[in-house]
């Protein structure tokens, strides 16, 4: 039997302040695209195509974090700290190697990393401009989402929410400054937003930091003796489960990212809508971000508690759950598009094809969403990655991909029809994942218990 209070309690405490976080970050993000895309279609265009370098780092950092966090929920189900701190760690020692890496490629190869996305000589100038400021917070970005993604784990999200709320204010006000030349200072265009992001990352990362390190006894604060000298039989632990993970994120986030040079084939109007729209149904989808680690994390709570049995019922509840925000989510996105076309106010033809294309990610997000919370909320909890990996890439490179390549170079669709092919492959993964999940084959205890007394 379940706790009813306990269960929605639990439930709002986790989900409630990942879904305000989401609302305010991307309704921030909103205004930020409106703003640069009141300069130009061509500074919208080389700002998306730019942020797609951080939506792969950033994706591959979700893996990474979100494989190695089933440990620390599982481990915070028994409150081990120990080990939880162990995993940080790890964590650590392969994020700071990863946005190292990816920053110096950013900075060493933009234009020709642009040329990927977009055919325009003027947006790729913009684009490599932006692109070499905001590659440093890619380091930035690996500590403060490190904290804020395990913080989940541990039902400690007050700090990170906070931390966020910040960082995005700052970032608006300053966009609005730099962007334009308000309040005194230079007028710089897309390259006063990189500005703006940049301080704002680095004032994140230092407000959890130091709150993470300055509070007392702090789960997460590994030392420096922990993350210098590793648990390897941990290490190789949380490899094992993590890299399936990582390896699913890089491979759909890389896919994700091919699709959009697909819609780059349609011209430069063509990305900078898909960019807008993709934006705008992000908000739509915070709800279920919430809902997703919230099914998450409780899962592996119970999994560490040995209660799988619990941990299956939560999930049918989760699902049940998932399946009515899908639907109510996707009708509010339909009914609300023609006020979003007012809000962006382009031309008659750039403003009909956003319109078409907001329907298209309306009737996907039911299934896409579906698939989510199936993944990231249930099986990987689970620990169940590797079934996880293989639905993910089969599903963007055997489907999506040829689909919208097809659609764009081959038969010479429409965007909206485009779009809609590059999602396809959502049914297909939302039905075979909840097989999956009646299956049962999806639950893993990862943990030993008597860890905690090494």
């Amino acid at each position: 039997m379940i706790n009813r209070r306990v269960f929605l309690s639990t439930m709002l405490t986790i989900g409630l302040p990942i879904i305000i976080q989401q609302i305010i970050s991307l309704s921030l993000n909103m205004i930020d695209t409106f703003m640069i895309g009141s300069v130009g279609v061509a500074e919208l265009a080389a700002v998306g195509a730019a942020n797609k370098v951080y939506f792969i780092f950033s994706t591959i950092c979700f893996g990474i974090y979100s494989g190695a966090s089933i440990f620390v929920s599982q481990y915070w189900g028994i409150h081990d700290v120990k080990n939880i701190r162990k995993v940080i760690a790890i964590q650590m020692r392969i994020g700071f190697i990863l946005s190292v890496f990816t920053c110096i490629t950013a900075f060493l190869f933009a234009p020709g990393i642009l040329r990927l996305f977009v055919r325009d000589a003027h947006a790729i100038q913009i684009g490599a401009q932006y692109l070499r400021i905001t590659c440093f917070t890619y380091i930035m970005t690996a500590f403060s989402f490190l904290m804020s993604f395990n913080s989940r784990a541990i039902h400690n999200l007050r700090i990170p929410t906070i931390a966020t709320i910040i960082a995005i204010t700052i970032n608006t006000i300053l966009n609005y400054g730099l962007i334009y030349g308000n309040f005194y200072m230079p007028q710089l265009g897309a390259q006063g937003a990189a500005i703006a992001t940049l301080i704002a990352r680095l004032i994140e990362m230092v407000f959890i930091l130091t709150y993470v390190y300055t509070s007392k006894e702090h789960p997460l604060a590994a030392d420096l003796f922990t993350i210098t000298h590793l648990d390897h039989e941990l290490l190789k632990r949380v490899v094992k489960t993590a890299l399936p993970v990582a390896a699913s994120e890089s491979a759909w986030s890389v896919g994700t990212t091919v699709c959009f040079m697909a819609y780059g084939l349609l011209g430069t109007s063509a990305v900078a809508v898909v960019q807008v729209a993709s934006v705008i149904n992000d908000l739509f989808q915070c709800v279920f971000f919430g809902l997703g680690n919230a099914c998450a994390v409780m899962i592996g709570n119970e999994l560490g508690c040995q209660r799988s049995d619990l941990a299956y019922t939560y999930g049918k509840i989760f699902i049940l759950m998932n399946l009515g925000f899908c639907l109510t989510m996707s009708i509010l996105l339909y009914a609300s598009r023609a006020m979003i076309v007012d809000i962006y106010n382009y031309d008659e033809a750039t403003s009909r094809l956003l319109d078409a294309t907001i329907i298209a990610f309306a009737l996907y997000n039911t299934p896409k969403m579906m698939s989510y919370v199936h993944i990231c909320g249930i099986l990987r909890a689970g620990g169940d990655t590797r079934f996880c990996m293989a639905c993910d890439v089969i599903g963007i490179w055997c489907i999506a991909i040829p689909l919208a390549f097809l659609g764009a170079a081959v038969w010479k669709l429409p965007l909206p029809l485009v779009v809609a092919l590059s999602f396809s492959d959502e049914i297909v993964k939302a039905l075979i994942t909840l097989w999956r999940f009646h299956s049962k084959k999806w639950i893993h205890i990862l943990i030993q218990t008597s860890e905690s007394l090494m």
